[in-house]
């Protein structure tokens, strides 16, 4: 699939998407009963039309800003073409940010207009204080032109001018969790830089994707909006979080591609292990996958059929973002003969970094795509630069000037490492770096990776006293998915039956870590995390404040030296 024609605004994707791929279907929606609703190319972009005809009735002119607050759907992406034609910058709210992190980011946008889906993840105005905020639905705003409507509506949006690669795109908050929340200012040129980096990146094929992140997340829109429609591909939205519903989803769209963190992975691996153990196949699956990893992918495709069928038999594709990504994770997604590429990036940079099709080794974020740069300071920030580079904070002059260096890149506020080949290793966050008394530096990253790679889910290190580093834990075993019925993020860390077994593992995996890493780095003393996953940002970061702050109510389990019986082990307790 060919890449689209030179662009000078994102606007151009959806009318040359349009022109090339007219009656082929673009987006589509799936329903819990299973029916599905589908909107072709020149569906959407006459959508599109509609919907800035609506803004521009609503009193919306060019410059002004929108808050879209809503699940998605393939109303969505129209909204987002249909503001661009309108000149309206789109302000995107996460449906798991807290309400009040929602006010103080109405309160720093200077919104004009809210607009709100359909259905029941839609949230309620009333709970962020915006029950009198001007407020539409998205859905209206995408139905068919009424009596308002002049004969000539369509020629007259045509004609109204396009926006330039300068002008605003969007501008993307941070949660504002801690404190004042951060505009990121996107224009049209910069996320066309990050669009062209995704077609360095991703391989020319024929993509299916069943889209499952949030749009108001940048990497979901970057992969399964703009790069969807620049190549032609059906992208099928699944509003329900029960597994079976999304199970069938991917099976029947015949998906070939998926766009995830690893915490969705995670689930949904756990999810095909437990259907292998229920049919008492667990220990050949797992030879079969080491058989499988001496294999070329469309040969591991064909050995593990049996699964593959149950995901409709295309899937060879996923990309990968957002958080750490353990290498047996992935490593278990390609025993299956589905590559797993994964990048490094921000909102305010775009794809800063990523593994490819031909070159994604375990435990690195890969090369810098071009038309990005990144460089390493003396002390280790990534830094970049390029087109994808964001202008600014949104009325924030000062914030903006501490985040460039004075040659004009950005300082990432992470620190890594090339390896011999010239891949990215990330080691954390510059904030995060632990020094010890001694004036050593211990990049709690590197220490986490090193005890996933052993064998840890996950873990969080924290220095609980000076020159102690400690590990928070999570449980070993699949986390187990939300029922039918059951909230979606009811997802519940494993049962532990025997404690002393669980704790017996754990400090083997400890100790066969704190062997690679060196003297300073070693982990001293653990602690259980009591639930399924860390708390996390909308951004699916882990929240590490919230877990040091746990970390000091309970005694550390200490990593017993060789030779000692196992003792009892406890769940850690939460504050």
């Amino acid at each position: 699939m060919a890449a689209m024609d030179r662009l000078d605004s994102l606007l151009d994707i959806i009318d040359q998407g349009e022109d090339r791929y007219g009656d082929r279907f673009a987006f589509g929606m799936r329903s819990d009963d299973g029916s599905t609703e589908h909107w072709t190319y020149r569906e959407l972009n006459r959508r599109s039309r509609i919907i800035a005809w609506r803004l521009r009735a609503l009193g919306l002119r060019p410059g002004h800003r929108v808050l879209v607050w809503t699940p998605s759907s393939p109303a969505v992406p129209a909204l987002h073409f249909g503001a661009m034609r309108a000149g309206v910058a789109v302000v995107p709210l996460d449906l798991r940010m807290s309400s009040g992190a929602i006010e103080r980011i109405v309160a720093r946008a200077d919104a004009q207009h809210l607009i709100l889906g359909t259905g029941r993840d839609t949230p309620d105005p009333a709970d962020a204080r915006l029950e009198h905020f001007p407020c539409s639905v998205v859905e209206r705003l995408a139905d068919e032109p009424d009596g308002t409507f002049p004969v000539d509506w369509e020629a007259q949006v045509d004609a109204w001018p396009r926006p330039q690669g300068s002008d605003i795109a969007e501008v993307v908050f941070t949660s504002g969790t801690t404190g004042e929340p951060k505009g990121v200012v996107l224009t049209h040129s910069n996320l066309i830089g990050t669009l062209d980096a995704a077609h360095n990146l991703l391989p020319e094929q024929e993509h299916r994707a069943v889209s499952l992140l949030p749009l108001s997340h940048l990497l979901e829109q970057v992969a399964t909006v703009f790069y969807a429609m620049s190549v032609g591909a059906h992208v099928l939205y699944v509003r329900s979080h029960n597994p079976r519903v999304i199970f069938e989803a991917i099976r029947d769209h015949r998906t070939t591609t998926l766009v995830l963190v690893p915490q969705v992975m995670d689930l949904f691996w756990a999810a095909i292990e437990r259907e292998v153990a229920a049919q008492g196949r667990l220990g050949v699956f797992n030879g079969m996958r080491r058989v499988a990893r001496r294999l070329p992918y469309p040969a591991r495709r064909r050995l593990f059929a049996q699964v593959h069928r149950q995901l409709g038999g295309s899937l060879n594709l996923i990309v990968s973002a957002a958080a750490f990504l353990p290498p047996s994770l992935q490593q278990a997604w390609e025993d299956l003969g589905v590559v797993v590429m994964q990048g490094y990036g921000a909102t305010e940079c775009g794809v800063a970094s990523a593994t490819s099709q031909t070159d994604h080794g375990l435990g690195t974020v890969g090369r810098t795509i071009a038309p990005v740069e990144v460089r390493l300071a003396d002390d280790g920030e990534i830094l970049v630069a390029g087109p994808t580079l964001f202008g600014g904070y949104w009325r924030d002059p000062a914030t903006t000037a501490a985040s460039f260096t004075a040659d004009g890149w950005y300082r990432t506020g992470d620190i890594g490492r090339h390896d011999e080949s010239g891949h990215l290793i990330l080691m954390g966050r510059k904030k995060d770096i632990i020094v010890l008394p001694n004036g050593l530096n211990v990049y709690p990253e590197d220490v986490e990776n090193a005890l996933r790679t052993a064998g840890i889910r996950d873990a969080v290190v924290v220095e609980t006293q000076p020159g102690r580093i400690e590990a928070v834990v999570l449980a070993p075993g699949a986390p187990v998915l939300p029922q039918p019925g059951e909230p979606p993020d009811a997802t519940r860390a494993p049962e532990i039956d025997d404690p002393a077994a669980v704790r017996a593992e754990i400090d083997a995996v400890v100790k066969a870590a704190n062997r690679t890493l060196a003297v300073h780095q070693r982990v001293v003393g653990w602690r259980l995390w009591p639930d399924a996953d860390f708390p996390r940002t909308h951004t699916f970061k882990v929240q590490r404040d919230r877990v040091r702050i746990w970390a000091v109510i309970d005694e550390p389990l200490p990593v017993r030296e060789e030779g000692h019986s196992p003792g009892g082990g406890r769940r850690g307790r939460r504050s």
